[in-house]
């Protein structure tokens, strides 16, 4: 646990490390995954903006179909690596807290996570073969990722699709069952991938006057 501490230590550091945020972001626009640097302005509303239009509402209908409670589930994955449920966009994220977080649930689309990682030396490397230790059981953290993930045969899923991932950026990612729905569509467009996420903060007001307006304004996703 104390290890787990210092870990979420390092994570809410890294939000006043400027220089290490602007690298990250330049390396992604390097690898051609980023067209357009969001500021920070339009980083902050956009990671707020993908937290209630995406992330929480699409998790909180999957938890549903499954018959998993929402608010215990999070203190599951709080109790596993406090450090994971800190950062959104997982920009300020290490790698391997990056990875850990890709393992420990299933994903409405793993594309975003997996782009993010090229960034990180080594990052899709390391999740291929911290995914085949979940499948044989060796990965440090197996017991307690086992007991979180939401479905049994995710891990295996998740390893043909990263291998394929590897062979051609271009695959198709396998979303997760509730999103396969026309619900859906349009958000997961907006933040299923890298590239689009970024368009869609690059988007938002870049000043604070216009982000408070626009956090206060609207309320649904924007058709």
């Amino acid at each position: 646990m104390l290890q787990k501490l210092l870990r979420l230590g390092v994570a809410l550091r890294a939000y006043a490390d400027f220089d290490a945020l602007d690298a990250r972001l330049r390396r992604l626009q390097s690898l051609g995954l980023i067209e357009q640097v969001p500021n920070r302005t339009q980083l902050i509303v956009g990671s707020i903006d993908m937290l209630r239009f995406w992330i929480a509402p699409a998790a909180a209908e999957y938890y549903a179909s499954k018959g998993i409670d929402f608010r215990f589930h999070q203190l599951l994955r709080f109790l596993d690596d406090p450090a994971g449920l800190v950062d959104p966009t997982g920009f300020l994220s290490a790698r391997d807290v990056i990875i850990g977080h890709v393992l420990q649930v299933v994903h409405a689309n793993p594309a975003y996570d997996l782009q993010l990682l090229e960034s990180h030396e080594n990052g899709l490397e390391e999740l291929e073969a911290q995914t085949l230790a979940m499948l044989d059981g060796t990965h440090p953290r197996a017991t307690s990722i086992g007991a979180i993930v939401e479905e049994p045969d995710y891990h295996a899923r998740l390893l043909e699709y990263v291998r394929q991932y590897r062979r051609d950026r271009t695959v198709r990612a396998p979303v997760r069952e509730n999103i396969a729905n026309p619900r859906w569509e349009r958000i997961e467009a907006a933040f299923g991938t890298l590239p689009a996420a970024m368009r869609y903060f690059a988007s938002l007001p870049s000043g604070p006057l216009g982000a408070a307006l626009h956090l206060q304004r609207v309320k649904e996703f924007p058709a």
